[in-house]
């Protein structure tokens, strides 16, 4: 796959907004943004993009257009990548994270799972989710919480990337959860990892775009679904997701800047849920909404 990054250096302010720009502009697309000091003495950061299967120019191009008047007098850059996978070399070395009783591991920390934690074996993949970020851990812990204090009869995790979550609410419920992607790549890696962690059986998958695939009828509705996916596709889904949910459900929602908890809760208040709890981690927003019954 040709990776192409695109990198526009400025001081440290201008940088972080630069890359919150960056973002937004490229949310729906869900390209790898970071932002880092670029020098020992801090006086330039970089705040950089990767873009996939675009020639240098291109990409470069695109960013100007989508960043817009906001950075143009900071210096851009892009330049191809070496044939790495990027998401493997960006994991090495990466520690084991505790998220409620669960423990995100890879294979060669299989042994230090503590006792009675429930160890989630996810292995660098190009698929998003291995509880490093904070929407992930966010989820964990909330799914820990949830599946703690009462029982569901229906379980969806939409936009699954590694099965990370879908793989956790399996084994902490021991009951059948269904994961599905828009990107088939996710959706077999989710799969791949559910057999890995001994939930093959539980775990039931396939590729859709949003939850108008007609495939979802066989599973539904759903009394909880868990969403890590980005601020501006659940809006966009508020009312699909609300439809193919029971009267009296929950609803996980992550992949939020904190900033965008307002116009997330008042999409799906339209849909008749209500806030239950607010967790940030890492400046990233895990909001639990009910609905048909009170929050706790």
């Amino acid at each position: 796959m040709k990776t192409i990054r695109v990198r526009i250096s400025a001081e440290e302010l201008e940088a972080k907004r630069i890359s919150d720009i960056l973002e937004r502009a490229f949310e729906d697309d869900g390209n790898p943004v970071t932002v880092y000091e670029a020098t020992p003495d801090g006086s330039v950061w970089s705040a950089e993009i990767l873009l996939f299967e675009i020639e240098p120019a291109e990409a470069e191009a695109l960013v100007r257009d989508r960043v817009g008047a906001d950075a143009f007098a900071a210096p851009i850059e892009a330049e191809e990548l070496p044939d790495i996978n990027w998401v493997e070399k960006s994991l090495e070395g990466l520690k084991p994270v505790r998220a409620g009783r669960f423990l995100v591991h890879g294979g060669h920390d299989r042994d230090k799972v503590p006792p009675g934690a429930i160890g989630l074996e996810i292995e660098a993949a190009l698929a998003f989710g291995t509880g490093h970020h904070g929407t992930t851990a966010g989820c964990l812990e909330e799914i820990d919480r949830l599946l703690s204090l009462r029982e569901y009869d229906s379980i969806l995790d939409l936009g699954t990337g590694t099965g990370v979550l879908a793989i956790a609410a399996a084994l902490k419920a021991r009951q059948h959860v269904l994961a599905t992607d828009i990107d088939p790549v996710a959706t077999s890696t989710a799969l791949e990892n559910a057999k890995l962690n001994g939930a093959g059986h539980l775990v039931q998958g396939f590729t859709a775009n949003g939850m108008e695939d007609v495939k979802f009828r066989y599973y539904g509705p759903f009394d909880l679904v868990i969403a890590n996916i980005l601020a501006r596709p659940l809006m966009k889904m508020a009312k699909s997701i609300g439809g193919q949910m029971t009267q009296t459900a929950t609803l996980v929602l992550s992949g939020l800047r904190i900033e965008d908890g307002p116009r997330i809760l008042f999409a799906y208040r339209c849909q008749g849920f209500v806030l239950d709890r607010r967790r940030a981690k890492d400046g990233w927003l895990t909001l639990t909404l009910v609905r048909g019954r009170k929050a706790a």
